[in-house]
């Protein structure tokens, strides 16, 4: 198993979940060797520290094991206290921050499947109610988050950013769900997050998940 008094992140490439995990250590300045899981073919290691749903991410930090991306990303906070800090020190604006990432990733996430199962009409309705949830998150966000400009990274800028910032790979693989003109708020901090330089260096290449998204969805479909 994994040594003492190091980090390990098990993972794919392709996961935003993963990602995040790795621009929170790297945002930390927290050394960590990477893993690289085939789904297909998962690791004992793997199964070992994550037998519940033996899925990636994991973080082994000194040979304990968490999982699920949200609960890392606070780990990761709490554990190493140093600036840049992920989440405020203001209870109130933590528990907003965790309420908005929880529904991005529930509603969010649920809404685009749709769309990814759904074709012609029935596809249509699934943008439409995409659109609605989103637009749900965006004035919400607005209204309870002081500053999201995507310059500072946070809690929230990880969690939107590792998935969001892949549109353009989505819109071709899939469909176009979101623009400027539908959705202004959300555009402009999504292209400010795609600009920040942890972005640009952790997201995956663009026409490499254009085909993972292609196979996947399309094969199944």
């Amino acid at each position: 198993m994994e040594k003492q008094n190091e980090v390990v992140v098990f993972g794919t490439w392709a996961s935003a979940y993963c990602t995040r995990v790795e621009i929170a250590l790297a945002l930390k300045g927290i050394p960590y060797e990477y893993k690289e899981e085939d789904l297909t073919n998962k690791s004992e290691s793997l199964l070992y520290y994550n037998p519940v749903h033996k899925k990636v991410p994991v973080l082994v930090h000194n040979g304990k094991s968490i999982a699920e991306s949200l609960v890392i990303l606070e780990y990761i906070d709490d554990c190493w206290k140093h600036a840049p800090k992920l989440l405020p020190e203001d209870p109130y604006l933590r528990a907003k921050l965790r309420f908005w990432a929880n529904f991005y990733d529930q509603k969010f996430m649920a809404s685009a499947t749709q769309i990814i199962m759904s074709r012609g009409e029935e596809r249509e309705r699934a943008i439409k109610d995409f659109g609605e949830v989103l637009k749900v998150f965006e004035d919400g966000v607005k209204k309870d988050i002081p500053c999201f400009d995507g310059k500072n990274l946070g809690f929230l800028d990880i969690v939107v950013g590792t998935i969001a910032c892949n549109y353009e790979a989505f819109h071709e693989a899939v469909a176009v769900i979101f623009s400027p003109e539908t959705n202004p708020t959300f555009w402009s901090w999504v292209t400010a997050l795609k600009n920040h330089p942890l972005m640009k260096e952790m997201l995956p290449p663009h026409d490499k998940l254009v085909a993972v998204m292609r196979q996947k969805y399309f094969q199944s479909a």
